[in-house]
């Protein structure tokens, strides 16, 4: 990602941690705790009660690809 990319995004990231307090903490406590063969489960419900959701178990390369992202966004 460019620099003029993430000074974009650092006032959105700003407003949504503003909006949503409690999920940076989750997302710290998660990455701390996710390791091979951990599942991520995501539900949504809509504004019109339909309710998603999806799951996908760790892999070796997922969590790689996590360590990475964690490593970039701490910079």
């Amino acid at each position: 990602m460019n620099p003029k990319s993430m000074m974009q995004l650092k006032p959105q990231l700003e407003q949504f941690q503003a909006e949503h307090p409690k999920m940076f903490p989750f997302f710290r406590a998660a990455m701390g705790n996710v390791d091979v063969g951990s599942i991520i489960e995501i539900n949504m419900t809509t504004t019109a009660g339909k309710t998603l959701c999806s799951n996908m178990r760790i892999s070796e390369n997922d969590l790689a690809l996590f360590e990475t992202l964690t490593a970039m966004l701490a910079k």
